[in-house]
């Protein structure tokens, strides 16, 4: 058994949302059952052996497989001589070979550093660098990336695995599909690349050696932007995520205090796995339960998807704002049933109208939640069985104590607006090799500070008002000014850069860039060509705005918020 209990309490900290809980959600968490991840996994497949795990394009697999599978991954990780601790990166979108190599890398004694498989060779290349990963696991259609950064990190082991590679027989059709009709695989070449198949193969020839493992092991550097904008890995330990996945547990039981809850929860997983709310909420929480997460690998594609969700009756959706309003946007969707759905938001803000929308068609209401990936990621949510919408991010949940602080630390009083900070078991051990970024986030009686600014009403309820960062979130991501002020200033045409986030009805925010030019002749095409090569998608301004010079303070910083007016 693992203590997972935060630090003493400060007597400033007056844990009011309590009075809001539901009866049957305790205050504080129970001690963790697992030492590990890897422990959650092996108990999970042994007690759900029968039941399915994952189902990805018409192919399910079930726990007894995800067994099987993933110790053959794991012992053909341990035959390269890797260490405990050592970092494997997995640059995959939602196929089935993303879990199966996730809790196989787990069931190794590694740490996994998730990496957005549309990254360019740029981001590519600093997040390998800095997390120094040994191996990496990549979807074929991502294999050139690899190929164009690979001389500059530490990788010496690729494995290469293709869409249809666990589908079956009809794996060879959809491989040929993608490649051949379709072509979305680049030309690449790795030489001395590990086929997907072919280390299935090998492992399972292998012995796995137990590996133990405690609670203070990283389990996974999640890269986030932190409050700089410079991508660095949170740290978050097995302990952390066995606790937030057992908060959601205790928080779940809110949906069914009126109703009894299903013997296995089927999930929509839509939101990518090397996203934090993905990776906990779909794959670690549905692990816990013996759950079955079906695997949407390209939620863009609407109609696809809406298709997909008509053949599952599904009771969990975790999703988010833009995913939601897409999917009310088409005419099909009006069909479905998802009445019994628990729908949970969260990466960004859910609008009112989206909510009230959503409950008209659907007869649920979205409950939204609101976590970092410094916090694993989930830190407060509303209620389940709510009868309305909030419109804030709910309650501080099991044994997470929030604190709204001024620039000085001092708590603030019920009402005033300052800064969200954070304690509780799921808060990250640090930033990876950031001993000075870590110290900057954290405080001395252990919370994080969030960097959001909000208030918190007289039930405990918290509402994010602005950020002290001025991170501009994109359909949930964080995208950080100065990296794409970097990039622009990168292109030999560019005197200056300053961007900032404006409104957008699909994405909640944009991006816009402004330029000072340093050679008249340079175009928006231009600026956009070099975004493109250089970011991936969601961080590309949608809009550039070229002027002769901008705000600047007395010292000669940029001043970002005049430019958002």
């Amino acid at each position: 058994m693992n203590s997972v209990s935060a630090p003493s309490d400060s007597p400033r900290v007056k844990k009011i949302w309590l009075a809001s809980y539901p009866d049957i959600v305790p205050a504080e968490l129970p001690p963790l059952e697992h030492a590990s991840l890897a422990e959650l996994l092996e108990e999970s497949c042994a007690r759900y052996a029968d039941r399915l795990a994952f189902t990805s394009m018409g192919k399910s697999i079930t726990y007894r497989d995800l067994d099987i599978q993933t110790r053959k991954i794991a012992a053909w990780l341990q035959s390269l001589g890797l260490q405990r601790g050592d970092r494997v990166a997995v640059m995959m979108p939602n196929v089935l070979q993303n879990p199966v190599t996730t809790y196989g890398i787990l069931r190794a004694g590694l740490v996994i550093v998730n990496v957005n498989p549309l990254y360019t060779p740029r981001e590519l290349e600093h997040q390998l660098r800095d997390c120094g990963a040994k191996a990496i696991f990549v979807l074929e259609n991502f294999a050139h990336t690899v190929e164009q950064v690979l001389a500059h990190t530490d990788v010496r082991h690729v494995v290469v695995t293709a869409l249809g590679d666990m589908l079956g027989a009809k794996g060879h059709i959809v491989n040929f599909i993608v490649r051949k009709v379709k072509k979305l695989v680049p030309a690449w070449s790795i030489p001395g690349h590990r086929n997907f198949k072919n280390v299935i193969a090998e492992g399972a020839r292998l012995p796995l050696k137990p590996t133990e493992l405690s609670g203070s092991d990283i389990a996974f550097l999640q890269y986030t932007g932190g409050t700089t904008g410079v991508a660095k890995g949170a740290i978050l330990t097995h302990a952390n995520l066995l606790a937030n996945q057992l908060q959601l547990l205790l928080w779940l039981q809110s949906a069914y205090i009126n109703k009894p809850r299903p013997e296995q929860l089927t999930f929509v997983c839509a939101l990518p796995l090397y996203h934090i709310f993905a990776l906990t909420v779909n794959s670690l929480m549905g692990m816990s339960l013996g759950g079955h997460n079906v695997l949407i690998a390209n939620p863009r594609d609407i109609p696809a998807f809406i298709k997909e969700l008509g053949k599952y009756k599904f009771d969990m959706f975790p999703g988010l704002n833009t995913l939601f309003n897409a999917l009310m946007n088409n005419p099909e969707f009006a069909k479905l049933d998802l009445s019994n759905t628990a729908t949970l938001a969260g990466g960004m803000a859910v609008q009112r109208p989206v909510a009230e929308r959503w409950r008209k068609m659907t007869g649920a209401w979205i409950t939204e939640g609101y976590g970092l990936s410094e916090t694993s990621p989930v830190a407060s949510a509303n209620r389940f069985d709510s009868s309305e919408f909030s419109g804030t991010i709910g309650l501080p949940i099991t044994g997470t104590d929030f604190d709204i602080r001024d620039e000085n630390g001092n708590s603030l009083p019920i009402g005033e607006v300052g800064e969200i900070c954070i304690r509780g078991p799921q808060v990250m051990a640090g930033y990876w090799k950031q001993p000075a970024e870590t110290a900057r986030v954290m405080t001395a009686d252990g919370f994080f500070r969030s960097g959001d600014m909000g208030f918190m009403d007289e039930r405990g309820y918290t509402k994010i008002v602005d950020r002290k960062k001025d991170m501009i979130l994109v359909s949930g991501f964080n995208v950080y000014p100065n990296e794409i002020e970097e990039v622009a200033a990168m292109h030999p045409g560019v005197l200056e850069a300053a961007a900032i986030g404006v409104p957008d009805p699909h994405s909640g925010e944009a991006v816009k860039l402004f330029i000072v030019k340093k050679d008249p002749a340079l175009t928006e095409a231009d600026l956009k060509a070099h975004c493109a090569e250089n970011l991936t998608n969601y961080k590309r301004p949608r809009f550039i705005e070229f002027r002769s010079e901008l705000p600047k303070s007395n010292v000669g910083k940029i001043l970002r918020k005049e430019l958002r007016g």
